[in-house]
């Protein structure tokens, strides 16, 4: 199945995306599904929408801001298709849980907290 995200829809993403970095705050899932209202399947089009945005930010050699979203669960990491994306675009390599995967993701964090995205627009 194919999912797509409206325009309207993408640009609130990067916009949610924006103020979480400035803010230097992580998002669930959850929240940007809710934030974003967007359209059933849901959860398929954020993640849709986020491993497209990772592929544009390696492409334009950027740290990755779909790292700035996370589960709600106890690992605070993001989902497991996140590390396996990130590893397709050459990334990450590594198991999708555990320290190695932890520490990857809080040095990219870091990375898009002190990036300026509106640079080369």
């Amino acid at each position: 199945m194919s999912v797509s995200i409206s325009r309207q829809h993408w640009q609130a993403l990067l916009d949610e995306l924006e103020d979480a970095r400035r803010q230097r705050h992580l998002l669930t899932y959850r929240a940007l599904v809710e934030r974003l209202a967007l359209p059933t399947p849901a959860m398929q089009t954020l993640t849709a929408a986020l491993e497209h945005l990772a592929s544009m930010d390696v492409k334009a050699e950027r740290p990755l801001r779909s790292a700035l979203v996370i589960s709600q669960g106890a690992s605070r990491l993001p989902r497991t298709g996140f590390f396996d994306c990130v590893t397709r675009l050459g990334r990450f390599s590594g198991a999708s849980d555990g320290v190695a995967a932890a520490s990857w993701h809080a040095a990219e964090v870091v990375r898009v907290f002190e990036f300026d995205y509106s640079e080369g627009l």
